[in-house]
């Protein structure tokens, strides 16, 4: 299987994932770049995979499937383009395309009904795990909370965290550098981190992505996925004292608040 990442508007990738024959799409914004590389590589479209509502992800929707007729899977409880066409999917359901089978797993907190597709063995020779994690996760980040809680990022972040750690993580934005420096201000004694900044910023220079990543890297790097840690949760306690720190939401709550302000 190849995995590219299919650079959208200003910061966005549209997944693809491809056997030199078939390929699937995820979260295609905009119809346009897809349909290049499909006609480049000689490639016919399975399935487009969508995480949520948002106009980015979903505006190319409509425009690929009149293109290549190809179905779609998309979140049960998110109003989505040409609904008559998408196959309602929510956590426990699987579905059965390109790399698959893919396992929806309910993310909530970006959007009220973000979902995530995860496959146990869908890259490479090693057959490593992929997740597909829309805005609920990004390197070194998480989405802002427009219609959830922090609490049920939290526990979106928890249910992500909880699979294998070399899962590639397939975010839908070049969010990274800006993340890390957040993360840098909330841990600046984390020695992974810095690292890892460094290498991003190379990959940046020599104007490759900086994804996917892994679920390991993230939750040594990531301070929305290290909200037990004590350095992270000082941070947070730090920047609103209301926090409490027994309480892991919270803890993210005071992040993102925080986040939003960097």
């Amino acid at each position: 299987m190849n995995l590219l990442p299919i650079p959208a508007f200003s910061d966005n990738y549209i997944w693809m994932l491809h056997d030199g024959k078939h390929a699937i799409v995820v979260d295609p914004g905009e119809a346009e770049p897809a349909l290049a590389v499909l006609q480049r590589l000689g490639l016919k479209l399975q399935g487009i995979l969508v995480t949520h509502h948002h106009a980015d992800h979903v505006g190319g929707v409509a425009a690929l499937r009149a293109a290549t007729g190809a179905p779609v899977w998309g979140p049960a409880y998110e109003q989505l383009p040409e609904p008559q066409f998408v196959t309602r999917v929510q956590g426990g359901d699987q579905v059965d395309v390109l790399g698959g089978p893919w396992q929806v797993i309910d993310v909530p907190g970006h959007t009220s009904g973000h979902i995530a597709f995860f496959s146990s063995h869908a890259q490479g020779a090693n057959h490593q795990p992929l997740l597909f994690c829309g805005d609920t996760l990004f390197s070194g980040g998480c989405g802002r909370l427009f219609e959830g809680t922090p609490e049920q990022m939290q526990t979106s972040l928890d249910a992500l965290a909880a699979l294998p750690g070399n899962t590639l993580v397939c975010c839908a934005h070049e969010y990274t550098i800006s993340n890390l420096r957040f993360a840098q201000a909330v841990e600046p004694n984390n020695a992974d981190l810095a690292q890892y900044l460094q290498h991003c910023q190379d990959l940046r220079a020599a104007h490759q992505p900086t994804l996917p990543s892994t679920l390991k890297t993230e939750q040594a790097i990531n301070p929305f996925m290290r909200s037990r840690q004590p350095d992270v949760i000082a941070a947070a306690v730090q920047f609103d004292s209301q926090v409490n720190p027994q309480e892991p939401a919270s803890v993210l709550a005071a992040l993102r608040q925080w986040k939003n302000v960097f």
